[in-house]
């Protein structure tokens, strides 16, 4: 599998998932809103999910699963 370089839209989904602002369609394409609107890029989405860095928590609930975490904190650990 190759490494997925998140773009800030990326890692900013990440952390509104994290956060609890999103949802996502039960059925289907899964599609995501964030606080109620639709993600501006659901593309990229559907790429994360398919990279296994968000997934359907059950019913509209979307989860960052432990990969998408260590994928964030990684960019997020300052600097040595």
């Amino acid at each position: 599998m190759s490494i997925l370089n998140l773009t800030g839209r990326d890692r900013a989904l990440l952390r509104a998932v994290a956060a609890g602002r999103c949802d996502i369609t039960a059925t289907g394409v899964p599609d995501l809103r964030v606080d109620g609107r639709w993600f501006c890029d659901q593309t990229r989405a559907h790429v994360l999910i398919a990279a296994g860095l968000l997934v359907r928590a059950g019913g509209t609930t979307p989860r960052v699963t432990p990969a998408g975490r260590a994928a964030l904190d990684e960019y997020e650990r300052p600097a040595a």
